[in-house]
C-alpha cells in the first residue's frame, strides 16, 4: 500500500526536523519527506492536520508475559496495547518462564511476535543460565537467534566474579549488557523506599544505597572489562554522579528511567496503594526531581515504560504482599508529554527519549527515525488532547496503574508498522 500522510507536523528527532512536511510511504518504507518521489501514486491518504507525525515509539522495557505467564497477559493483548500507545518496537526482558537463555526459546518468541504482525520484538537474552548467576549463557548463539543485548532482569548476580566474567565475554564480542542496579542484601525484604513514608506505614524499606552500591560495582567492572553497559530504570538521584564520573573515566554507559518515576514518589503510596508497589521503589520527591532534571539535560538517555502487567488478584493483596509492577505501554507517550510540559521542553527533544535515543541503546538501526529508506514505523498523535485513564480504555490485560482516574495529554490517532496501518482512531486493524 502506498500511503500519503499530509498536513502533519513532522517531528523527527534523529534528523532534527520539526516542521510541516508530508510523508510518503511505499513497500513498507519511507520514500519521500516533503515531496513525493517520481511516479508515486497514493492508494490511501491520511490527513494529519493538527497532529504530530513522529517515528514509532521504542520501549526499552516491556514484559509481554509470554512464555509462562499467560494468565497475567498474552502477546496478543500486549501487542494491541503497544499499537494503541504508538509503540512499534519493544525490548523484552529475559525473565519469562522458561527464561530466555536458549536460542530455541528466543526464536519461538520472535516467530510468535512476527506472526501477530504488530510491533517489532527485540528480546534481551539472559546473561546467565536460568538467571541464576552461576554459568554464562551462550551469548553468541542467542544473538544469532535474535537477542540485541543481555540482562539479569530483576535478578542480580550475587557472585561478582561471575558478573565480571560475563562482562568480559560480552565486551569481547561487543554485546551490550543491561543491568538494573539493586543490591539484593540491602534490598532484602523491602517493598518501599526507606524513608519517612515507609516508616509511618510500617513497610520494610529499600534504601537508596541498595541502588548506589550495586551501581558502583557495575561501573567499576565495566571500566575494568571495557563492557558496553546500559543501566536500566534508575530511581535515585545520587546515582547520577556515579554515572557522570564513569563517563568521564571512559566507561561506555547509558541509562534510562521508568516513566512513572518521573511523576510519582513515595508520598503517592498514600494509604497502601498497591498500584504504587514497583521495583525499583518510588523514591523521595528529591529523587524524582533529580531524575526528571537529568533526563531533561541529557544525563539520562531514555524513558521506558517498565511495562509489567499483573493480574487483579495479585494487585489487590495488602501492599507488602502485592505483586510489584505497573502497566505502561499505553501511558509511555502521555507520561513523556506531561514530563515535557512540566519542563517546558520542545516536543523534538522529548520525543527523542522514546525514539532515536532508545533506538541507539537497543541497536535498532531501521527504526527511531523518518529518513528516506527507513522502515515506515510511525506514530501519529494529538499532543494537546487529554484523555481520562480508565480500566476500560486500557487494551493491556494488566489494568494495574497508579494513573487511573487522571487525565493525561496525548491521544494516538494512527500507528503504522512497516507501512501498514495497524491502529486507527481507537480501533485495531489487521494487515
Amino acid at each position: 500500500m502506498n500511503i500519503h500522510i499530509q498536513n502533519g507536523r513532522l517531528i523527527d528527532p534523529a534528523n532534527r526536523i520539526d516542521a510541516q512536511h508530508d510523508l510518503f510511504i511505499a513497500d513498507g518504507k519511507i520514500v519521500g519527506v516533503g515531496a513525493a518521489p517520481d511516479g508515486f501514486t497514493a492508494t490511501r491518504t491520511l490527513d494529519a492536520s493538527g497532529l504530530v507525525v513522529a517515528p514509532g515509539l521504542i520501549d526499552l522495557a516491556a514484559r509481554l508475559r509470554e512464555p509462562g505467564f499467560e494468565y497475567k497477559a498474552t502477546l496478543e493483548s500486549e501487542m494491541d496495547a503497544a499499537m494503541a500507545g504508538g509503540i512499534t518496537s519493544l525490548a523484552i526482558p529475559p525473565d519469562t518462564d522458561p527464561v530466555l537463555d536458549e536460542p530455541g526459546l528466543v526464536e519461538m518468541l520472535c516467530y510468535r511476535a512476527k506472526k501477530l504482525n504488530r510491533a517489532h520484538v527485540y528480546p534481551i537474552g539472559a546473561l546467565t543460565i536460568g538467571l541464576k548467576g552461576e554459568h554464562l549463557s551462550e551469548m553468541a548463539e542467542l544473538v544469532e537467534a535474535g537477542c540485541v543485548a543481555f540482562s539479569q532482569a530483576n535478578t542480580p548476580i550475587l557472585d561478582t566474579r561471575v558478573l565480571g566474567r560475563a562482562m568480559q565475554y560480552a565486551s569481547t564480542f561487543g554485546f551490550r549488557v543491561w543491568l538494573q542496579p539493586l543490591d539484593p542484601y540491602l534490598a532484602k525484604g523491602g517493598v518501599a523506599h526507606d524513608g519517612e513514608v515507609a516508616s509511618r506505614l510500617g513497610l520494610p524499606g529499600i534504601p537508596a544505597s541498595a541502588e548506589i552500591v550495586a551501581l558502583f560495582t557495575y561501573l567499576r567492572l565495566a571500566r575494568q572489562t571495557g563492557a558496553k553497559l546500559h543501566i536500566t530504570r534508575l530511581s535515585s538521584g545520587e546515582s547520577l554522579d556515579l554515572i557522570e564520573q564513569a563517563r568521564k573515566d571512559g566507561v561506555d554507559v547509558t541509562c534510562d528511567v521508568a516513566a512513572h518515576h518521573l511523576h510519582l514518589c513515595d508520598m503517592d503510596i498514600g494509604y497502601f496503594n498497591p498500584h504504587c508497589h514497583v521495583v525499583p521503589p518510588l523514591r523521595s520527591q528529591r529523587d524524582r526531581a533529580a531524575l526528571s532534571k537529568a533526563l531533561a539535560d541529557g544525563r539520562i538517555n531514555a524513558i521506558c515504560s517498565d511495562h509489567t502487567p499483573v493480574d487483579d488478584d495479585a494487585k489487590q493483596a495488602p501492599f507488602s504482599e502485592s505483586e510489584p509492577g505497573t502497566t505502561g505501554l499505553e501511558l509511555l507517550l502521555p507520561l513523556t508529554l506531561k514530563w515535557a510540559q512540566e519542563h517546558k521542553l520542545p516536543l523534538l527533544d522529548a520525543l527523542a527519549r522514546i525514539t532515536s535515543e532508545a533506538a541507539k541503546i537497543a541497536g535498532i538501526a531501521k527504526g527511531g527515525h523518518l529518513s528516506v529508506g527507513a522502515r515506515a514505523d510511525i506514530c501519529i498523535f494529538d499532543p494537546d488532547t487529554h484523555q481520562l485513564i480508565t480500566r476500560s480504555m486500557l487494551k493491556s490485560q494488566g489494568k494495574n496503574t497508579p494513573f487511573l482516574g487522571l487525565e493525561l495529554p496525548g491521544r494516538v490517532h494512527y500507528t503504522l508498522v512497516e507501512g501498514s496501518l495497524m491502529y486507527e482512531a481507537g480501533n485495531l486493524t489487521k494487515r
